[in-house]
């Protein structure tokens, strides 16, 4: 069985998609172009999340196990509009986050938005969930301005499994026939989304072919781990995938909301 990434790791590549968004960032001509993505965001509102969110997230690692909500931070400084200020300020960003976290430590409790998921509320989780979060704007970024990348194979790997267990897994009832959708990355390691009236949960399974007597899924999508995750979190379409069974089901869980 695959282990997760290490908090080490995490925060890592954290620092590493960080720098690589920034990389991005100080190669835009235009900071007011709209980040194809996120239709509803120009670059600088891209900046804007990426280094507000961060502070937050920094503040709330270290309000400790007993915070009951994210932290505010009314008092962070604005994203400077010159161009060598606003990568300090994305910089000084990151750097909260990482130094919080490394306080912290992987273990420690923590307040999160995911309460009944199957990841725990933990920095560590946090650490894990704020790297892809990253990862997936330095994409936004990099396509903004002509330059995508592909996901880095651990960042990706680690991903499609962060978002099963933390975005989509649930006990809020799938409002549709209940069905099982199967991932599958051409770099050798599978999981099964199952989602019915229990709501949402994903457990690794074999690869393809290594799967013997498993029940064939609704859904079964394969393809580059990056390219997993991007689906994921909608970035791209199912058409860049090798897809067998109902593409609706896809449609019907990316249209999901459900109701804690």
């Amino acid at each position: 069985m695959e282990k997760t990434l290490d908090f080490s790791d995490l925060l890592r590549l954290i620092d590493e998609r960080s720098t690589a968004f920034r990389a991005a960032i100080a190669a835009a001509p235009d900071l007011d172009a709209q980040v194809p993505t996120c239709p509803e965001w120009t670059l600088l509102d891209l900046v804007q999340h990426l280094g507000e969110g961060r502070r937050a997230w920094a503040a709330t690692v270290a309000a400790g196990p007993d915070a009951v909500a994210k932290a505010e931070c009314e008092d962070a400084p604005p994203a400077p509009r010159e161009r060598q200020a606003m990568l300090d300020w994305l910089a000084a960003s990151t750097q909260e986050l990482l130094d919080a976290l490394r306080e912290a430590g992987p273990d420690r409790g923590c307040w999160t938005w995911w309460g009944a998921s199957q990841s725990p509320r933990t920095c560590g989780a946090v650490a894990r969930h704020q790297l892809q979060q990253i990862a997936v704007h330095t994409y936004d970024a990099q396509l903004t301005v002509g330059t995508p990348q592909p996901l880095p194979d651990e960042v990706a790997l680690d991903g499609i499994e962060e978002f099963l267990f933390t975005c989509n897994a649930t006990p809020s009832p799938w409002p549709h026939k209940p069905t099982t959708i199967d991932y599958h990355a051409t770099e050798g390691r599978s999981w099964r989304l199952t989602v019915d009236g229990d709501g949402a949960r994903s457990t690794r399974i074999p690869a393809p072919t290594a799967r013997g007597a498993l029940e064939a899924a609704g859904l079964s999508v394969s393809g580059k781990a990056g390219e997993l995750v991007l689906a994921l979190y909608d970035r791209i379409g199912l058409e860049s995938l090798e897809v067998s069974g109902d593409r609706e089901i896809f449609d019907q869980l990316i249209a999901w909301e459900p109701e804690e």
